[in-house]
């Protein structure tokens, strides 16, 4: 049976949201979607970017995946869900800003960081948080705060990788596109955002600094 709670939520939302939105689905239907945002964050239930950036039908294009990484481009396999969001993104809707959204409490990260057991025989999880070994290298020795470090350091790393995508790499020359790496912090709300330049990240709306991901406390 389809869950309850999902029955009761949309129910809640076609008396609600949407009714009171309705004219805005309608031209997004007709007109279609022109997103100027796509956000890249992870499958974690507590970090959803639509909530935290209270954000409208349209507005934002989401793509989700274990621990918010962007892979390198690579142009073999077959299966390549990231990149192919980023294509659509780029290429087919023209967004103008990606935001690598970055979280406290990660999973992804803690799995790659404390080694822990592969979930199964495939072990999807550790095969993909393998690619962030390059930004854990970085870091040098682990200390108590490893874990926060990383999830910092992998938000730098998943900015660069997207440079590696040619049609990304020429419109952020181009002054078209811009990227951006964004930290949340799940127990107490606060937005980080990364300088660009110094590659610190810094409470939004204030000047209080926060480590950058390559420092020791």
């Amino acid at each position: 049976m389809f869950p309850t709670r999902l029955t009761d939520g949309y129910r809640s939302f076609l008396s609600g949201r949407f009714d009171d939105e309705r004219a805005r689905y309608r031209d997004l239907a007709d007109q279609g979607q022109r997103p100027e945002i796509m956000v890249i964050g992870c499958i974690d239930s507590r970090v959803s970017p639509e909530v935290i950036f209270d954000a409208a039908p349209g507005e934002i294009l989401v793509a989700r995946n274990v621990a918010n990484l962007v892979p390198a481009f690579e142009q073999g396999g077959t299966q390549h869900g990231t990149s192919a969001a980023l294509e659509f993104a780029i290429v087919a809707l023209e967004v103008r800003h990606i935001v690598v959204l970055g979280h406290a409490l990660c999973g992804g990260i803690r799995a790659y960081a404390d080694e822990i057991a592969p979930l199964s025989s495939g072990d999807f999880i550790g095969r993909w948080m393998s690619q962030i070994a390059p930004a854990a290298a970085e870091l040098g020795p682990r200390g108590p705060d490893f874990q926060t470090r990383l999830e910092l350091a992998s938000v730098a790393l998943s900015l660069r990788n997207l440079m590696t995508f040619p049609w990304i790499r020429s419109r952020v020359e181009a002054g078209s596109l811009t990227l951006h790496g964004a930290y949340f912090g799940v127990a107490t709300g606060q937005l980080l955002v990364r300088d660009a330049e110094s590659g610190e990240f810094r409470v939004i709306g204030e000047g209080r600094q926060v480590l950058r991901c390559d420092e020791e406390k």
